[in-house]
């Protein structure tokens, strides 16, 4: 049981920063979701916040494609959100399962993620970690988009660890180099879902995740229809808009990207939209004219025809003339076998020698830089030697995506070609960059901000506490403690100082003077809030209400005081000659109070006689007419 009110009945799904259960609101009695933070990154202050700030964001969007989240919490070292429970299936179990969709499929899908996206980026939100895994489909049809942990908004800076926020196959080329997150970022990533939708893999590939990312700074994602032949050139030119390599050259949003969606989806034909992937490319395996054409023609020698060998042998004249086609032989002589087969021995020379230095100028001298990205210093200079290359300059640079020691990259870059022998210079890495966390206390808080934006890292989460020794707005300590290394990048949270704590006097009744007197003796501001309100218990000029009320208070904060403008006076119905009930609902509509004076007289009367207040006059609104009941 979370919390006294979720039972927990079963784990969903286990992510890096939390895990999901399908429970039970036992108050409201309906199934959801809850997701509970990892205990161990509980304790990190600015972890909680960005999964608190998820809760707040979401709950922002009203949304049908927007999984909504109802609550957020804390039951001891447990942090949570309860969201809506989605039953079916994730984008990813999908692909897994059939590989390619059908451009109708595809755009059905992409369709309400833009439209849910739209919505976030209009809300002033961008997603940062859109992915397969983050598209729910339900059993009704409905497409939904989850977990926003990583939101932010758009004019915010929230990284918490210095590294790239997100997962590698996604990332667009300006959150790995620049850690801007623009909804141009979401656009690159459902441009990067689309491709993978429509081809069953993802664009980019490789042994390590900075091997992918560099990918994603240097390539442009190729065309679809380069895996799946036949697709439309405009799902090539969908996913190119959406995924170029400048923020610049994409949709502005989301909802831009949609529009672009829906102009292609209408340009497409049925059977355009109908086209079913080649089950080759889910099968996994080559066709033979694939690997022919591996092999360029141009290289192939022809076998030399042997002296005395007969016309038409194995080797002679019909595989030569295949070769260099039929207009290309001399005219036919009467010359003997023999010298036939010198002079074919000759121009098959002449063919090998030409070809061979053709082969050796445009291809032969070169080779292409080796796989060496996460590799050893080490381990790369033995690749670079194998492949008949030297080792040029080595030099620095802190990563925060590789590992210190482990190549982040060269130049020439790796698949790129080279002449035998040359030289490759590698660059790398000394792991991320580290600072120490600056000492704050006293600052202001916007020094304490710049201090530790000059330091390389960011403003986190402000909290504030009383303080007698530490000013108010200055900072009393931070989380981690000054002197503590982190990685460049990393927020630091911020103890902010209210002041000294005092107590707040009860000045409700005074006149405005000695109200204003008794606060300032305690060490507080007076303001006088504009509007007066009527008062039956207060008499006029008095004070009705304070805010704060009585309490404690920071040193020199404002208490807003609120006066009476005395009694509201009504006019008093006569109600003299009625039965009593009716006399009492006509006062109390009027809003009066009702009081009775029967005397030895009236203990059986039931009309009223008299009343405290004549009909006509004016009481205050809330006073007590007395009636006399004869």
């Amino acid at each position: 049981m979370l919390d006294g009110r979720y039972r927990v009945d079963a784990r969903i799904a286990v992510g890096g920063m939390a895990t999901v259960y399908r429970a039970l609101d036992m108050r409201l009695d309906r199934v959801l979701a809850v997701k509970v933070m990892h205990p161990a990154l509980a304790a990190d202050g600015a972890f909680v916040e960005r999964f608190i700030r998820e809760a707040k964001s979401v709950a922002r969007l009203s949304h049908p494609n927007v999984v909504q989240v109802f609550d957020q919490g804390t039951d001891r070292s447990y942090v949570y959100l309860a969201m809506e429970y989605v039953a079916g299936c994730t984008l990813r179990d999908v692909l897994r399962e059939r590989g390619a969709l059908r451009p109708r499929a595809a755009l059905d899908i992409l369709e309400p993620v833009l439209a849910a996206l739209g919505a976030a980026h209009r809300a002033g939100f961008v997603h940062r970690d859109m992915k397969p895994e983050n598209v729910l489909i339900g059993d009704d049809g409905r497409v939904k988009v989850a977990d926003f942990g990583l939101v932010r908004s758009v004019d915010t800076v929230t990284s918490t660890t210095g590294a790239v926020l997100g997962t590698v196959s996604y990332l667009a080329p300006e959150q790995i180099e620049r850690g801007a997150a623009d909804p141009r970022v979401d656009v690159y990533a459902c441009g990067v879902v689309l491709y993978e939708m429509l081809t069953g893999a993802k664009p980019h590939s490789g042994d390590s995740p900075a091997q992918v990312i560099y990918q994603h700074l240097n390539e442009d994602v190729p065309p679809p229809s380069a895996l799946v032949p036949g697709l439309a050139p405009e799902l090539d030119a969908l996913v190119a808009t959406a995924t170029a390599r400048t923020p610049a050259g994409r949709p502005a949003d989301a909802a831009a990207l949609l529009g672009e969606v829906l102009r292609v989806r209408s340009a497409l034909t049925e059977a355009q939209l109908d086209a079913e992937p080649p089950g080759a490319l889910t099968a996994g395996h080559d066709n033979a004219e694939d690997r022919t054409s591996v092999i360029p023609r141009s290289l192939t020698v022809p076998r030399p025809l042997p002296v005395g060998e007969p016309d038409g042998a194995p080797g002679g004249d019909v595989q030569y003339t295949a070769r260099l086609g039929a207009d290309a032989l001399p005219p036919r002589r009467t010359a003997s076998r023999p010298r036939r087969g010198v002079l074919a021995l000759v121009a098959a020379l002449v063919v090998l020698f030409v070809g061979a230095g053709v082969w050796y100028v445009n291809a032969g001298q070169f080779t292409k830089v080796p796989p060496l990205l996460s590799r050893t210093e080490a381990q790369a200079k033995e690749r670079l030697e194998s492949a008949g290359l030297n080792v040029g300059k080595v030099r620095h640079a802190y990563s925060d995506a590789v590992e210190r020691g482990q190549v982040i990259g060269s130049d020439p870059s790796v698949g790129a070609r080279i002449r035998d022998h040359g030289s490759v210079g590698l660059t790398i890495s000394l792991g991320p960059r580290t600072v120490k966390v600056p000492d704050l206390t006293g600052r202001t808080l916007a020094t304490a901000r710049d201090r530790l934006k000059s330091a390389g890292l960011e403003p986190g989460m402000v909290t504030r506490e009383f303080s007698d020794e530490v000013a108010r707005g200055s900072v009393i300590s931070t989380a981690p403690d000054a002197g503590t290394e982190r990685r460049a990048g990393s927020a630091i949270a911020l103890v902010v100082s209210k002041g000294r704590e005092v107590d707040v006097p009860d000045v409700t009744g005074e006149s405005l003077d000695d109200a204003a007197q008794d606060l300032t003796d305690a060490g507080l501001k007076v303001k006088v809030a504009p509007e007066r309100v009527h008062s039956s218990e207060y008499d006029k000029d008095e004070v009705v209400r304070q805010t704060p009320a009585e309490g404690t208070a920071a040193e020199g904060d404002t208490v807003t005081l609120t006066l009476s403008k005395g009694p509201e006076m009504v006019e008093v119905p006569d109600v003299t000659g009625q039965d009593v009930d009716s006399a009492k609902r006509t006062l109390e509509a009027a809003g009066f109070e009702v009081d009775e004076d029967r005397g030895l007289l009236g203990l059986f009367g039931d009309k009223v006689r008299g009343q405290s207040v004549a009909g006509g006059d004016k009481a205050p609104k809330g006073s007590t007419i007395t009636l006399t009941i004869r």
